[in-house]
């Protein structure tokens, strides 16, 4: 089975090329969603997030608009939460692809906002990175709610920037073209890797 591993800047268009890839057949762990769930059902996790940031818990719900204030402008509070949250997230990933793997799945997928940042790309037999011009990035993530320019700004201070990821790339997949140029080259990479595969079995 060929790992990939799809990552890609905030508002680069992550989210639509996994969508894509599901549609394709591919099966995908999404680590932001996993991370969604662990905050909004893990007990254990939320008491954990209850005892260092107790404002941002009320009545054992976390509430992460604000623990994200919390965290994006303090890098030690943000490891704290993260050495909470990464190993389960690994965890759940490591599940994942032993279930695709005794389906027979050729090809999966784990979508990682940080995994080039953080060495997650040792895991996959390949690496996707999504990109788009940074003018359309900034319209895209200013257009969320709740999104500012100064929490934009926070948010790509922790990641890599575009440039070099799309340098430590096996495959740049642009999304700034239009949905159909995105899938065109999001198909002949499973196409690819679907065949890498069949070789190696």
């Amino acid at each position: 089975m060929v790992i990939i591993g799809l990552t890609g800047s905030i508002g680069m268009g992550k989210t639509t090329a996994a969508r894509m890839l599901r549609r394709m057949g591919v099966p995908v762990h999404d680590s932001d969603r996993a991370v969604r769930t662990l905050l909004e059902r893990d007990r254990e996790v939320i008491s954990a997030v209850a005892a260092l940031f107790p404002d941002a818990v009320r009545d054992s719900v976390v509430d992460r608009a604000a623990l994200g204030r919390k965290v994006f402008a303090d890098p030690e509070a943000l490891e704290r939460l993260e050495a909470i949250l990464h190993p389960r997230v690994r965890a759940r990933s490591d599940e994942f692809l032993r279930r695709a793997a005794l389906a027979g799945a050729p090809v999966a997928v784990l979508d990682v906002p940080l995994l080039l940042e953080t060495g997650g790309d040792r895991r996959c037999g390949l690496v996707a990175v999504v990109s788009a011009p940074a003018f359309v990035q900034r319209q895209r993530v200013l257009g969320r709610p709740g999104m500012t320019a100064e929490l934009l700004a926070a948010i790509l201070d922790r990641q890599m920037p575009d440039r070099e990821k799309r340098r430590r790339a096996d495959i740049v997949v642009p999304t700034g073209l239009g949905r159909a140029v995105t899938w065109r080259a999001l198909r002949r990479m499973v196409d690819s890797a679907r065949k890498t595969d069949e070789r190696g079995r």
